[in-house]
């Protein structure tokens, strides 16, 4: 088995490498989703927490390891967020969720897809949540709430 797959690795750092081929064809760089990885995490940790009057990166709500990006296309990414809420029956949640959503969408770079979602087993309704903050008609109609919309500035807003 082993050797199989040493073969196939072979073979296919061949294919990629053959001349003729572009830069666009190359295997996906681990490198790159890691820094973009990185990119995400420097956007989301500012993120205050709608409750106290710290981050979610002090919170530990948000963690590096908790932010994956895979290249899936030319240029754009598939961005997924793990959060964990501070108690397994957090009421705000989903107002985190809704944070990050909105945050990300405003200042990432680069074209992506975003999927959020709370650490499996860190929260009592973690389900019915990540329905709500990955369905696009609920986050634009939460957002069109103005109380709402004014929390979520004021916890996204970089402090001066």
């Amino acid at each position: 088995m082993a050797l199989v797959l040493a073969l196939l690795s072979q073979a296919l750092g061949r294919v990629w490498r053959s001349p003729g081929s572009s830069a666009r064809h190359a295997p996906p760089s681990r490198a790159m989703e890691h820094d973009r990885a990185m990119e995400v995490y420097d956007i989301i940790r500012t993120i205050r927490d709608p409750e106290k009057p710290n981050t979610l990166e002090e919170l530990e709500v948000v963690t590096e390891n908790g932010v994956e990006v895979q290249e899936i296309g030319e240029d754009e990414y598939l961005v997924i967020i793990r959060f964990t809420p501070t108690v397994p029956h957090c009421s705000l949640a989903t107002l985190i969720g809704l944070c990050l959503r909105v945050k990300l969408q405003r200042c990432l770079p680069f074209r992506h897809k975003l999927e959020i979602y709370i650490s499996e087993g860190t929260h009592s309704t973690e389900e019915d949540i990540n329905k709500q903050i990955n369905d696009k008609e609920r986050v634009a109609a939460a957002m069109e709430n103005p109380n709402l919309r004014e929390i979520v500035e004021q916890c996204v807003t970089e402090p001066d």
